[in-house]
């Protein structure tokens, strides 16, 4: 099976992305096959794989981002789905694409999911400067999901205004753009000074999930690689 619709990828213009306001972003639709994105999220790690991540102290007085998260690492028990679709995504042809839409020479990458429970939410955050930036592939539907429960990702403009280490609420920032999740939805983001991002609190009924896999775009090299262990030694219990 394909998974990846290359073509669709392909097609985003690198010039608009990178162009986008208040700092690139896509939220391109069926970047998945549609039977491919059945599949996979029919296939998605159970919940007892996936570790408690609640009440985590952050910096800047950020509150918590609770929820549920598995970090893809070799060896980990996955479907024949998950697994030929990470081997599309660390193949040659979505590395050139990510490249091409952001605009570097080289990338790499790691992976996680991550499922929330009602009352949680992404605090509005700037990832760490290790990160390049996210693609985050959304698999819930209105099977299984209401709009009205939350879950979207909000793309956040402070006009320059906050460092990156603040705690802004979101009522704070000067714009918010809600980007669209239900049904085979993908956002691709590049990290920059004032990337800031969060997702308000979920109102879902209890045993309803917000799912998302999340590919971190990382910069490749060798110089990025020392710094990226450096960050994670000194700042590993974030």
């Amino acid at each position: 099976m394909k998974y990846l619709d290359f073509d669709r990828l392909e097609a985003l213009d690198p010039a608009h992305y990178q162009a986008t306001a208040p700092y690139p972003f896509a939220n391109p639709v069926e970047l998945l096959h549609p039977e491919a994105f059945e599949v996979l999220r029919a296939n998605l790690p159970d919940l007892d794989l996936m570790t408690r991540s609640f009440d985590v102290e952050r910096r800047g007085g950020q509150s918590p981002h609770d929820r549920y998260l598995l970090e893809y690492k070799d060896g980990l028990e996955l479907s024949t789905a998950w697994r030929e679709f990470l081997g599309e995504l660390t193949g040659g042809r979505y590395k050139r694409a990510l490249c091409r839409l952001v605009g570097i020479p080289s990338i790499s990458f790691n992976f996680h999911w991550h499922y929330t429970p009602n009352g949680c939410s992404v605090s509005p955050h700037c990832d760490s400067t290790r990160k390049l930036g996210s693609h985050i592939f959304y698999f819930n539907t209105p099977d299984d999901w209401n709009e009205g429960w939350g879950g979207e990702t909000v793309i956040l403009d402070d006009r320059g205004r906050f460092k990156a280490h603040s705690a802004p609420a979101f009522e704070d920032f000067d714009r918010a753009i809600s980007s669209p999740t239900l049904g085979n939805r993908s956002l691709i983001f590049t990290r920059n000074g004032n990337s800031w991002h969060g997702v308000r609190p979920i109102e879902c009924p209890e045993g309803h999930l917000r799912k998302v896999f999340i590919v971190v775009l990382n910069r490749d090299g060798a110089l990025d690689r020392m710094r990226n262990a450096l960050f994670y030694r000194r700042f590993e219990r974030f």
